[in-house]
């Protein structure tokens, strides 16, 4: 195995995977539960007071402006920042009681910056997803080759999984980095992002995959998303956060009405009804 691929399947390790086993059946029908949480780093408040639900199988958006939270709120979900007040739960078991290996199985978490992984192939990135299931040392198993397939199938990346990653677009490589969280044979994705740089035409085949995968696959799937109607458009239900505050949450139907999204974006904002879809486009005025 060249360095550079052992060196970032050590990063992919401890950073990727997050949660109880893959095969466990959740105790309640949320996925995960926030109750009055707060979050303050050197100081400063992050987030405060926030309770939300996130029920399981569908995909909610984390929506609000650069600095409101939403990020920080996913690491928490993540088990990559530790809030100072209130509690978390998935599954109906509070964060901090899930041993380690057992919170590495079925909660995947993707950062907005893993690297590119440019100098390994897209079949070796996907393998990395295996990293919780055998560790760093582990048995590469006949059942990890094919959960490594079946996440190439189900991003539909299998006839090119020889290539270097370096040499993908940007929606190819997305989809790279997903194969590898389904691989993890994970049952919730966390991502922070994912559409972050991409064109639109790279944006809609990566949410398109991902509600696949969840209205398909069973899975949960909380997105942190930057465009409204991009949320709108690809989740069940919408969490919205401003100054570490919840200031709306739910259908997009319920979001999309001027003085919600007045109350979320801080400018005067409108939505014009479009007959191919069941809720309206919001625009700024």
């Amino acid at each position: 195995m060249r360095p550079c691929v052992r060196v970032l399947k050590t990063r992919i390790g401890n950073a990727v995977a997050l949660a109880r086993s893959a095969h466990d059946t959740l105790e309640t029908t949320n996925a995960f539960a926030v109750d009055k949480i707060d979050l303050s780093i050197d100081g400063r408040a992050i987030l405060s007071e926030v309770s939300l639900s996130f029920p399981a199988g569908e995909v909610v958006a984390l929506v609000g402006h650069n600095g409101s939270g939403k990020s920080s709120l996913l690491k928490i979900l993540a088990r990559q920042l530790t809030p100072t007040a209130g509690s978390v739960a998935y599954g109906g078991r509070a964060l901090q009681h899930f041993p380690g290996r057992d919170f590495a199985r079925s909660v995947a978490y993707l950062p907005q910056d893993l690297g590119t992984g440019s100098e390994m192939t897209i079949r070796e990135l996907v393998a990395c997803g295996r990293y919780p299931w055998h560790g760093a040392l582990g048995h590469f198993s006949p059942v990890d080759k094919q959960m490594v397939e079946a996440a190439l199938a189900a991003t539909h990346i299998e006839p090119f999984a020889d290539r270097l990653v370096g040499t993908l677009s940007g929606g190819e490589r997305q989809r790279a980095w997903i194969a590898m969280l389904i691989a993890q044979d994970a049952r919730c994705l966390l991502l922070d992002e994912p559409t972050a740089a991409l064109d639109v035409a790279h944006q809609v085949e990566v949410l398109s995959l991902v509600r696949r995968l969840a209205h398909e696959g069973g899975r949960s799937v909380v997105i942190v998303l930057h465009d409204i109607n991009m949320a709108a458009r690809f989740c069940d239900r919408i969490h919205a956060l401003k100054g570490g505050r919840v200031v709306a949450s739910g259908t997009p139907g319920e979001i999309l009405v001027p003085e919600t999204l007045r109350a979320i974006y801080g400018v005067e904002m409108d939505v014009v009804a479009v007959p191919a879809l069941p809720h309206p486009l919001a625009y700024a005025c």
